[in-house]
């Protein structure tokens, strides 16, 4: 009998400990997880992440809240979500500004890609376009690269901000083409676009979703892309490449990152309900509709996007060194 009731004890003892125990061990997610956008609200990034977000934190169970962190060129957000506890409560929705080329053109970057984050998978790759605004004739990049020869030095081109993926971009195309124009860099997609139309500038680089709906509305036509083949979505418009520019491709890019030390079956939750949504025709449709283009199967893992991201830093310090641009 006390042989008895001490076992019956001891079960009673283990029972209580494992439920005590059960809230530490509780399904992941237990309440809502920020999404930090290290952009203000209404950019392509932004854009992006509320794309993927509104369906996969039904997937996940649990509200997914998009939180604009902005400044130093997305150096701010990212840092927040670096510096953040590994919980799974605080991830990074990433670009090509803050992991990629801030990394390259910009000096003292608070943190390390490869060192302080984790990627989850990658949704969709922003193509960089040359647009043009009422005062110049060109509709091709052939032809505006003949106009910044005749004119050196004195057609403005704006960019989303100094030290972009847009502004890299630019100084590549200057550096391949042999060609100088008067950078004008902005805070953001939206007022360059707006002096744009108006004449304050004369071109613009920047990723196809901010210029699509003005071309297509015919007020500033897109006069090249910079993608590897022409894209479906513009047919009709050149790669750089045609305009001969060997190998000239370039973005930026929005993908979903959580802090280094997350543990594995928190980012394998994660990224579980990110493929689950991507795989949905209207979230498919939804990305290509805003002109951006869907990673690869291979892209959307973990183990693909960091891939993607060290080959993108790869590129990027490439290009740089190739413009003869130093951090700054």
């Amino acid at each position: 009998m006390l042989a008895r009731r001490a076992l019956l004890h001891g079960t009673a003892a283990a029972l209580a400990a494992a439920m005590l125990a059960r809230p530490a061990f509780a399904a992941y997610p237990e309440r809502p997880i920020r999404v930090i956008v290290p952009f203000a609200a209404g950019g392509n990034t932004d854009i992006l992440a509320r794309i993927l977000v509104t369906r996969m934190a039904e997937r996940i169970g649990r509200p997914m809240v998009i939180e604009n962190r902005a400044g130093a060129g997305g150096s701010v957000g990212a840092e927040a979500v670096a510096r953040a506890t590994p919980d799974g409560y605080t991830l990074l929705f990433g670009a090509g500004g803050p992991l990629t080329a801030n990394p390259v053109l910009q000096a003292n970057v608070p943190y390390d890609v490869e060192r302080d984050f984790r990627p989850i998978g990658l949704v969709g790759i922003l193509p960089m376009i040359c647009q043009v605004g009422p005062r110049i004739p060109a509709r091709s990049l052939t032809e505006f690269i003949a106009i910044l020869r005749e004119r050196p030095n004195q057609v403005t081109v704006a960019t989303p901000g100094a030290g972009s993926a847009a502004h890299l971009a630019l100084e590549l195309l200057m550096a391949g083409a042999d060609v100088r124009a008067l950078h004008v860099p902005y805070r953001g997609g939206s007022a360059m676009v707006a002096d744009l139309l108006s004449g304050a500038v004369d071109a613009g680089m920047v990723e196809l979703p901010s210029a699509l709906p003005l071309h297509l509305e015919g007020k500033a036509p897109i006069i090249a892309i910079a993608t590897a083949q022409r894209s479906p979505v513009l047919p009709q418009v050149q790669t750089f490449i045609e305009a001969g520019l060997p190998g000239f491709t370039a973005g930026s890019y929005g993908g979903l990152l959580a802090p280094s030390a997350t543990p594995a079956d928190i980012v394998a939750t994660l990224h579980a309900a990110l493929v689950a949504t991507l795989a949905e025709q209207a979230v498919q449709a939804r990305i290509i509709e805003v002109g951006a283009i869907l990673g690869s199967e291979a892209q959307r893992s973990p183990d693909g996007f960091a891939a993607f991201l060290r080959s993108e830093l790869v590129n990027a310090r490439r290009a740089a060194d190739l413009a003869g641009l130093k951090p700054s």
